[in-house]
């Protein structure tokens, strides 16, 4: 009997998963596994080909703030940072891996925990 998922990779819900440290010494992930790693994602964009970006809006600036702090204990226990742009009921985040020039799979789990937040 032949075993169809050979040569299939099996998707994990990458909100599952647990960011691992990055010293750098690998390369970043290419723009097709970038992209493959991007459909995992809501509403999270590619940017410069070497980042993933997106922003959200809220009512007003206190929920925004509210968002951010949220942001900031996922960054924390994960280990891995996004940039944050406030801008009043706005807020952009984007995900790199300084330590590689580019994107890691953690950008992504990153991004995948954030938009559990609602």
């Amino acid at each position: 009997m032949e075993d169809k998922n050979i040569g299939k990779t099996c998707e994990i819900d990458l909100s599952s998963k647990k960011c691992k440290p990055c010293e750098g010494g690998m390369p970043p992930l290419t723009l097709d596994e970038a992209n493959k790693f991007l459909t995992q994602i809501s509403g999270w964009e590619l940017v410069e080909g070497n980042k993933i970006r997106k922003e959200f809006k809220f009512k007003n600036f206190s929920a925004s703030l509210d968002f951010v702090n949220n942001v900031a204990k996922i960054a924390e226990q994960e280990g891995h940072h996004p940039t944050i742009l406030i801008n009043y009921n706005k807020v952009k985040l984007t995900a790199t891996t300084h330590a590689i020039g580019g994107l890691s799979e953690n950008d992504f789990i990153l991004a995948a925990k954030i938009d559990k937040l609602g």
